[in-house]
C-alpha cells in the first residue's frame, strides 16, 4: 500500500484586543482587498514574541494607543471561506492608558475610531471577519479570564 507523507498544516496565530472606554470600543478601519473594513486592533504573532506582547504591539501600531492587558477574553478558531486559511485568535481585554502623540499607524489602517457596541453591530457587513463581533459579544457577556491562562516558558 502506498501512503502519502503527512501534509504540513499550521493555522495563522493572531491576537486581538478589546479596549472599552466610556462604553465605546476601540476599533480600526482598514483597507483590505479594496474594501474598507472594521476590526479590533489585531494582527499576527511574530517570531519570539509572547501573545501579550503581540497584543500590546498590534494595538499600539494600529491605533496609536498604549494599553494595559487585563484579561483573556477567549481563544477562537476560524476558517476563512474565501481563502480557506485557518486562524487561531487569542483575544484579550485591555484598558487604555494614553494616546501616542503623532503616531503613524500601520500600512492599510485608515484610522482608529471609538464605536458603541450598537454602532459596531450595525456595521456587521463591514466587519473584517465574524471574529470581530463574536469577541466583542463574548466580552460584553462577561467573558474575562485571568492572564495566567497564557504562559510563555523560557
Amino acid at each position: 500500500m502506498h501512503t502519502q507523507p503527512p501534509r504540513f498544516w499550521q493555522p495563522d496565530i493572531t491576537v486581538a484586543t478589546v479596549v472599552v472606554h466610556d462604553g465605546r470600543l476601540l476599533c480600526v478601519e482598514e483597507q483590505v482587498n479594496g474594501a474598507l473594513v472594521i476590526n479590533q486592533p489585531a494582527g499576527h504573532l511574530e517570531p519570539d514574541e509572547s501573545l501579550i506582547a503581540a497584543a500590546l504591539r498590534e494595538t499600539r501600531e494600529e491605533t496609536g494607543w498604549n494599553v494595559r492587558i487585563t484579561h483573556v477574553v477567549g481563544f477562537y478558531q476560524w476558517q476563512a471561506g474565501e481563502t480557506g486559511k485557518h486562524y487561531l485568535r487569542v483575544a484579550f481585554a485591555a484598558e487604555r492608558l494614553d494616546e501616542i502623540a503623532d503616531a503613524v499607524l500601520d500600512d492599510g489602517i485608515v484610522r482608529a475610531l471609538w464605536l458603541s457596541p450598537q454602532e459596531l453591530q450595525a456595521q456587521a457587513s463591514r466587519h473584517r471577519s465574524p471574529l470581530v463581533w463574536k469577541v466583542v459579544a463574548d466580552y460584553l457577556g462577561g467573558s474575562r479570564h485571568p492572564l495566567t491562562l497564557v504562559q510563555q516558558l523560557p
